[in-house]
């Protein structure tokens, strides 16, 4: 079997180029493809981290010019939420399944670790019913709903000095997880000079800290560079509004202030076309496909490595998934038999020991009883002494009685024949 795949390896490692005579007609391929994803429609799936208050819905709707769905959120959440909305979006003849996933209280609570730790179970939990899916006897993954992030954008509050060290453990956390995309909200609150050196701190923190943060691709000739010089000025200092404001002779977004208009798509006062180019425009594609090709993959291989699938064995020679599978089997009816086994010596030990209890409980019950009954037997050889020491006083006490009483019938016999004599005796003299 490992000749075969080797063979099958070097057959298709050595193919060889051919001319082709005349039209065929698979150069319509690509307009088969664009055809086929028109119809079917795409997918995208963004995550917004960030504290309450600091825009995250705004520059949602901003960015898609038009109104989500908002719900107002608090302070005083006792935990992260985090509520996904999906919505179909259509521009021309292109349908979009747009799904924006808004963190609801994150950095809120006394333990901040709570806060990151429901983002990445929630990432997580994506990818395992992406792969639960996947690995289905019947699949229908042309009509299943991809969950899996495909963007997150990161907000940094405007703060000018640097980030906070929630923001560096979160982003590190899913750096390999999602494609991270840093944006600096409310970046009309700075000035400029300070928002280019926070900008300057911020890369400078993510680097030192290991923090892998998504990089416009520029292998791609057509836009490499756009996305080159688009990769300087990340973190990206946005401002969203859905407010109008009238300049010159046209309506366009801003934030109006007592001082000035700030113009969201103004490239002058904030990066939010930029944003919004690279996002949406250039690299919307490419950010699916790191989801699929680089993060869930990892996530992936890690599952699988887990439950013992592996791709090659200790010689690096092709296993195929019958034998994993039968390997698996093997092992796991192997260790189910020593579970077994181990049950059932645990079983015959709780039954002995649970013998030697009822033993000793039924010694001492009987010892008990032994004691008890020679208590009874002394208790009732003392009665029966008392009984009889009674019987033989009640029988002296019986004999004592009746000569008492033939005693006293006698003095009564006597007194009787005195008193008869002497009245004889009065009657002789008279």
């Amino acid at each position: 079997k490992y000749h075969f795949y080797l063979l099958i390896f070097q057959q298709e490692r050595n193919a060889r180029p051919l001319s082709l005579s005349g039209h065929v007609g698979f150069d319509s391929l690509p307009d088969q493809l664009v055809n086929k994803s028109t119809s079917q429609g795409f997918c995208f799936n963004i995550l917004c981290i960030g504290e309450t208050g600091i825009g995250k819905s705004t520059l949602m709707d901003t960015l898609f010019n038009t109104n989500f769905e908002n719900f107002e959120s608090s302070h005083f959440e006792p935990q992260v939420k985090l509520r996904a909305q999906t919505y179909d979006l259509q521009e021309s003849n292109v349908r979009l399944k747009l799904t924006i996933v808004n963190t609801v209280g994150f950095g809120d609570q006394m333990n901040k670790q709570e806060s990151y730790q429901h983002v990445v179970d929630y990432i997580d939990t994506q990818f395992e019913s992406y792969l639960q899916e996947e690995l289905k006897i019947k699949r229908s993954l042309h009509n299943y709903h991809d969950s899996r992030i495909h963007a997150c954008l990161y907000f940094i509050a405007p703060s000018g000095h640097s980030l906070k060290s929630l923001d560096l453990v979160t982003m590190k956390k899913l750096d390999s997880k999602v494609n991270i995309i840093p944006v600096i909200a409310k970046a009309d609150t700075i000035s400029k000079s300070e928002l280019h050196k926070f900008k300057i701190k911020i890369m400078s923190e993510l680097v030192s800290n290991g923090v892998q943060i998504y990089q416009f691709p520029t292998d791609d000739e057509t836009v490499s560079k756009i996305n080159t010089a688009m990769n300087g000025h990340l973190p990206f200092a946005v401002v969203g509004s859905t407010e109008e404001v009238k300049i010159g002779n046209k309506m366009v977004k801003a934030r109006q202030y007592p001082w000035g208009v700030v113009q969201v798509e103004n490239e002058n006062h904030c990066d939010f076309v930029k944003l919004r180019e690279m996002l949406i425009c250039v690299n919307m594609e490419d950010l699916r496909e790191q989801t699929h090709t680089r993060h869930y993959e990892l996530y992936r291989r890690c599952k699988l490595e887990e439950m013992g699938f592996k791709d090659t064995d200790p010689e690096s020679k092709p296993v195929s998934l019958q034998e994993t599978y039968e390997a698996k089997r093997q092992e796991f009816l192997l260790e189910l038999q020593r579970r077994e086994e181990e049950m059932r010596q645990m079983f015959v030990q709780r039954v002995k020991e649970k013998e030697a209890e009822l033993k000793e409980a039924e010694r001492e019950l009987q010892g008990k009883f032994e004691q008890l009954k020679r208590l009874h037997a002394e208790e009732k050889s003392k009665l029966d002494d008392k009984r009889k020491t009674l019987e033989d006083e009640m029988n002296s006490f019986g004999k004592k009685k009746a000569a008492t009483e033939l005693l006293q019938g006698q003095s009564l016999s006597s007194n009787s024949n005195i008193k008869k004599d002497k009245d004889r005796k009065n009657s002789g003299f008279m």
